[in-house]
Formats: C-alpha cells, sequence, structure tokens
C-alpha cells in the first residue's frame, strides 16, 4: 500500500508539472482571457456543448490539482456561457474538483495523520462528526482560506463525502455567482480587485461565521435550558 501511495504522488507531481509545462505563460491572466474573449465567444457559438464540455474539464483539473486560475476561469466562464449556464458549469465543476483533490489528500496522508496524532485528532473527528457542515461552510465563505488549504484539511478529517460535497457546492455558490455576473462585464475589469472589494471581503467573513454563532448560540441556549 505505501508504494502504491508513492506511485500515486509520482503520478500526481507528473500531472501538474505536465500540465503546468503545457500552459503558455500568463495563460489564466486577466489580461490574456481578454485579449482571446472574441474568439473563444466564437468558438463557443460554434461548438456550444464541446466547449461546455471542454471549459468544465478543464476547470476540474485545474481545480483538483490546485493549479492557480479559477478564478479567471470563473469570469470567464460568465463571459462565454452566460449566469445560468456558466453557474451549472462552475458550481459542479468547482466542486467536484475540490472532492477531487479532498480524496487524493485522504488517500495520501489521512491514515499517517490519524496515527502520528492520535489523540489530537479524536478531538478533531469528534468536532467534525459534530459540527463538521458549519466549519465546512464557514471556511468555504471566508476569503482568509485558501481554496487548496480548505480541501487538503478536510481530508484529514473523517468528514462524509457527501456531506463535504453538498457543504462545498452550496457554501461555494454565492462566490461563484459574483464571479460569474463580474464575468458579463470583462471588458470593464482591470483587475479581481474590481470585483472582491474590501466591503465584500468583510461581508464573505461575516456570512461564513454566521452558522458557527448560530451554532453557538443554539448550543448555549439547550446547554442553559437542561
Amino acid at each position: 500500500m505505501k508504494y502504491q501511495k508513492i506511485l500515486f504522488l509520482c503520478a500526481l507531481l507528473g500531472a501538474f508539472a505536465f500540465l503546468i509545462a503545457l500552459m503558455p505563460s500568463g495563460l489564466f491572466s486577466l489580461d490574456s482571457v481578454k485579449t482571446h474573449r472574441l474568439a473563444l465567444m466564437a468558438y463557443v457559438e460554434h461548438s456550444p456543448a464541446q466547449s461546455a464540455a471542454l471549459y468544465f474539464g478543464v476547470y476540474v483539473a485545474v481545480s483538483a490539482l490546485s493549479i492557480p486560475g479559477a478564478a479567471i476561469l470563473t469570469l470567464l466562464g460568465g463571459t462565454l456561457f452566460g449566469l445560468w449556464q456558466g453557474t451549472l458549469l462552475v458550481s459542479f465543476a468547482s466542486t467536484l474538483g475540490a472532492t477531487l483533490a479532498m480524496l487524493t489528500s485522504r488517500y495520501l496522508l489521512r491514515d499517517w495523520v490519524q496515527r502520528r496524532f492520535t489523540v489530537q485528532m479524536k478531538t478533531v473527528n469528534d468536532g467534525v462528526n459534530r459540527d463538521g457542515a458549519f466549519y465546512l461552510f464557514a471556511l468555504r465563505l471566508m476569503p482568509l482560506f485558501p481554496f487548496f488549504l480548505v480541501n487538503l484539511l478536510s481530508g484529514l478529517t473523517s468528514l462524509s463525502l457527501r456531506r463535504y460535497w453538498w457543504v462545498s457546492q452550496v457554501a461555494m455558490l454565492p462566490a461563484t455567482v459574483i464571479f460569474l455576473n463580474a464575468g458579463r462585464e470583462m471588458g470593464k475589469l482591470n483587475s479581481l480587485r474590481d470585483i472582491l472589494s474590501p466591503g465584500m471581503l468583510i461581508a464573505f467573513t461575516l456570512l461564513g461565521i454566521l452558522p458557527l454563532t448560530a451554532r453557538w448560540l443554539l448550543s448555549r441556549y439547550f446547554h442553559t435550558s437542561h
């Protein structure tokens, strides 16, 4: 089993390096997308089903391998497919990619971490089994926690696959819609800062804290009542 994991890790790193080597410099940049926007829109109009499938596959690969560029791809989705079709594609592609990344972390690292930090992980697993959905929802919404880090950490816990999938899909939806909507105005954007203003970041953070606060208040109420 140990050698299988080593081979899997080598294959994963090889795929990551291969894709990075294939990508032209600045491929996932706002300037690059704006430059090729009209040509891409013409291709989508000519081959809509093939374009959607290709976009979905690329998005899943980028998310699963934690390659920087998901935000730019989401903007591009808004430009090419509009809000509703873009939401469908990005929501499922990002969730599938995140789930594959989580499962990779779980396969490669969880057994070792659980053995190495038995006492600490027992506490973590108990908390995840009790409040895992609340914490994952909060982490997905808070901009302070990178996408790949949430996937990695979730894989180390006992969080079920089904719960991980639906919480991730719901929690990532607000940011997905915002970026897709901004993508429809791609020509007016000069940087990602034009989308996520400080006020927007604070709003996402507060939204992420909300379920944790509600959970804490409910537990306090029931504890006091009994």
